[in-house]
């Protein structure tokens, strides 16, 4: 098919998500490979936002596609009542990946399933209904999963679930609690944490979820203590720990989980996305002993047709297997280590419209200011239309010249597969490098301010 057909063929019959359908023209994607895809006029794309920060493996591993092609010959799909070789080795594989006392993994197709059951879970395992969450989060669009989200994809989706509570998460740069140190940020918000807990009743609170390393809304990395924090919080009041790490885990942050770079056990993890970088549809939750033992003898309310489909597994086990043997975990914690640290940093030097870069693993974000003595966002919360201008033509100009970024409110994230080169890194750095040239033409503060 030619590029005006696939794109004829979109406009008149796909419905897209999170968009009013007349204003959007997606651009056609023919093929890709490794850090890049190609458009059908030959165009190369640097991807720089992993498609949906999924893509962690890479493009088209022949590895990982060679795994779901032998399994398409073996057995495409068989219904989650059945033990299935492949189901059962990648809950065994991603189980031994998870802190101790996480044995067991309910499958879903996607974070949001994911996030959803998690939920149903901790309801079931103590008997109470809220659940806690923060504002600056995504948990998914399902009915439980877009109420527990705090950004304002909730808003249009109002009313839905009940029992949600949003409370604030720290975020150092822009401290809700006034803190001038990442240890204030911590104490603080595990304070604003506890007031809240006790303020809706703890005996009523089943569940805190959080994303351990918020990723959409600001690649936002827990002050020190914070995580511990939460865990201790949650042991007092008999309330479950719920650590989304669908866009954290499985390498993105340098680690085979994000909770592990601070040694935090919590109950239940959530994940998706990295576990096989969206090859085919999976996701899941990683269930403690304690919680699982809870439905040994009473049904767990909760089910799917594609609860553990055997082409997704499959695809999990290679992933896993490939991520050990090609050493991927390692390769993004020293990317982010050794090259796009520095890189951001030279970046925030040079570029005034830089207010801060913050991230760990191939997991960053570059927070764009008009003003960096007042901290004002280049486009306000929420922008769009005129409001979000600045951002829209930043974009642009990344694409103009070969990269795909990820761009969200005042922010570009940057987030390659973790199989990026260093040489890669930097062939996208240098198109931002010229690409900020827009946002500092909006700065409107006294230069030379860091």
């Amino acid at each position: 098919m030619t590029a005006a057909e696939v794109s004829a063929n979109d406009r008149a019959h796909v419905f897209h998500s999170w968009s009013a359908q007349g204003s959007i023209n997606p651009l056609a994607v023919e093929k890709a490979q490794g850090s890049y895809f190609w458009d059908y006029e030959g165009r190369k794309y640097l991807d720089f936002a992993s498609q949906l920060v999924n893509v962690n493996i890479g493009h088209q591993h022949p590895r990982l596609v060679a795994a779901i092609q032998e399994q398409a010959a073996k057995l495409c799909t068989i219904q989650p009542a059945f033990a299935n070789d492949k189901r059962g080795e990648a809950a065994r594989l991603i189980s031994e990946l998870a802190p101790p006392n996480l044995n067991k993994v309910f499958f879903t197709n996607g974070g949001a399933e994911a996030n959803e059951n998690a939920i149903r879970m901790a309801r079931g395992h103590t008997g109470r209904h809220k659940v806690l969450s923060t504002y600056r989060s995504y948990h998914g669009s399902t009915s439980t999963a877009i109420t527990a989200t705090g950004d304002p994809r909730r808003w249009a989706n109002e009313p839905t679930a009940v029992g949600v509570v949003h409370f604030w998460g720290p975020y150092a740069y822009r401290s809700p609690f006034y803190s001038e140190t990442a240890e204030q940020e911590s104490e603080r918000a595990l304070r604003h944490l506890r007031d809240t807990i006790v303020f809706e009743g703890a005996a009523t609170v089943a569940a805190v979820l959080i994303e351990t390393v918020v990723g959409t809304n600001g690649i936002l990395v827990p002050p020190p203590g914070y995580l511990q924090g939460v865990r201790d919080i949650c042991d007092e009041f008999g309330i479950v720990f719920i650590a989304d790490e669908v866009m954290a885990g499985f390498g993105r942050c340098g680690e085979w989980f994000a909770v592990d770079r601070w040694g935090v056990a919590p109950d239940l993890i959530t994940f998706a996305k990295g576990v096989n970088s969206g090859y085919l549809p999976l996701g899941g939750v990683i269930i403690s002993d304690a919680i699982a033992e809870t439905f040994r003898e009473r049904p767990f309310p909760g089910g799917l047709t594609y609860s553990g489909h055997p082409l997704a597994c499959a695809s999990a086990v290679a992933s896993i297997e490939i991520f050990k043997e090609e050493g991927i975990v390692e390769h993004a914690r020293m990317i982010g280590d050794d090259v796009i640290a520095p890189g951001l940093a030279a970046l925030a030097g040079k570029h005034p419209s830089v207010g801060e870069v913050r991230g760990l693993g191939v997991f960053w974000a570059i927070e764009l200011v008009r003003d960096r003595a007042t901290r004002e966002p280049l486009v306000p919360f929420n922008a769009s239309g005129a409001a979000a201008g600045p951002m829209t033509e930043l974009a642009a100009a990344c694409k103009e010249q070969g990269l795909w970024p990820f761009t969200h409110f005042n922010r570009v994230h940057v987030a390659p597969p973790c199989t990026v080169t260093a040489d890669e890194v930097r062939e996208g750095l240098a198109v931002l490098d010229r690409a900020l040239d827009v946002a500092d033409r909006y700065y409107t503060g006294e230069r030379g301010i860091a």
